[in-house]
């Protein structure tokens, strides 16, 4: 079945429905999928400019007992190997961003049953006193769930809480698929896709936006893949409150799970769909970190206007094998090389600087895992 009436009716500004996105997945026509997706992108953002944020992950824990099969990062309460950062060398990282021109810290780690909520709250604190400037983009839903668990208080009042002490946007991390077959296959006891939905909508509600994700790879379905769309998509009309949207893809290595390893192929498919498909979205993120940087490059004709953060840390996606090391420069001399302008943004997409042709920055900095 020819896919051409349904992306021309997206290109149009038409709003494409769950099955036409089930059509899209059946169809084998990336190329053409690509082309669409370009021109809706091009429609948000005509100007050339592809935008990427200086940030740092930080893993500030690796206990978590969520226990997901696809995770290699995490280790189990009580393990010889868990670990909680001190504050001091959080704060020693954070200062490390900034001298780099850095605005943005993810800070994310497991889901632990030892720490009180008053960590999260003080550790925020402690970072806005000694650093007003940086932005916390941090803890995902699952981890804002267990500070529901351990601290007893209502979602709404821990993320008011949290805000008040100085987080800014919460990361979509733990979205996986949003759908309970697949999520309870591969990770039995983490949050439903509904609670993960409710924490974004909540987060919303006291004043702050976060980012939609997707995995694939995890044995789902086609159907499901465009059923997360279509939650996604439901959400935003009902709240706003995502800013950006980003797709990875499953990495089996050294993990408790087999999954589909899917191609770079499959990859820009998703993120053609996924644009074609999420016409309330502004911002797509290239996933330069699993797909690798010539990957990422060709995403940004596939629908992405941002190759996302330098990610100057990054442990999660390297305990499953993947490590793609990225500074600075060269997203400059990529992003130049897919016809593109690159320029700096913060954490809302606001433009800080735009790179001249040739003008590199003066301050890099890759740190080795």
């Amino acid at each position: 079945m020819s896919i051409d009436h349904i992306l021309e009716r997206a290109v149009n500004g038409e709003r494409i429905s769950y099955e036409d996105a089930v059509e899209l997945y059946k169809s084998d026509e990336v190329e053409k999928m690509g082309a669409a997706a370009d021109k809706i992108m091009k429609k948000w953002h005509p100007e050339p400019i592809t935008t990427f944020v200086i940030g740092r992950n930080i893993n500030y824990t690796n206990v978590c007992d969520t226990y997901c099969r696809f995770c290699a990062f995490y280790r189990a309460p009580g393990s010889d190997e868990g670990y909680v950062l001190d504050d001091e060398l959080i704060m020693k990282k954070i200062q490390e961003t900034i001298d780099v021109d850095g605005t943005e810290i993810l800070m994310q780690g497991g889901t632990n049953p030892n720490l009180p909520f008053s960590y999260y709250t003080d550790l925020l604190k402690k970072i806005k006193k000694n650093f007003p400037e940086i932005t916390m983009h941090s803890f995902s839903p699952a981890e804002i769930w267990k500070m529901v668990e351990v601290s007893g208080l209502s979602l709404e009042e821990v993320l008011r809480q949290l805000k008040e002490a100085g987080l800014d946007s919460l990361p979509g991390g733990g979205a996986e698929i949003l759908d309970e077959r697949t999520r309870s296959r591969v990770s039995k006891i983490k949050n439903t896709w509904q609670e993960w939905m409710e924490c974004m909508k909540t987060a919303k509600k006291v004043g702050m936006h976060g980012t939609a994700t997707m995995v694939i790879g995890l044995g789902e379905t086609i159907e499901e893949r465009a059923l997360h769309l279509q939650r996604v998509r439901d959400a935003q009309d009902e709240t706003e409150c995502f800013l950006a949207f980003i797709s990875w893809t499953f990495q089996p290595d050294n993990t408790n799970m087999k999954g589909e390893k899917i191609t770079p192929r499959g990859y820009l498919k998703n993120l053609a769909i996924s644009r074609i498909f999420l016409d309330n979205i502004p911002n797509f993120q290239s996933s330069w970190v699993t797909m690798g940087p010539e990957v990422g490059k060709q995403s940004l004709s596939y629908g992405c206007n941002d190759f996302g953060s330098t990610m100057m840390e990054e442990n999660v996606v390297s305990a499953a094998g993947t490590t793609h090391k990225v500074n600075t420069n060269l997203i400059l001399q990529l992003i130049r090389e897919a016809g593109k302008v690159p320029a700096q943004r913060d954490t809302k997409y606001n433009t800080l600087r735009v790179f001249e042709e040739a003008e590199k920055v003066d301050k890099d900095f890759v740190i080795q895992n």
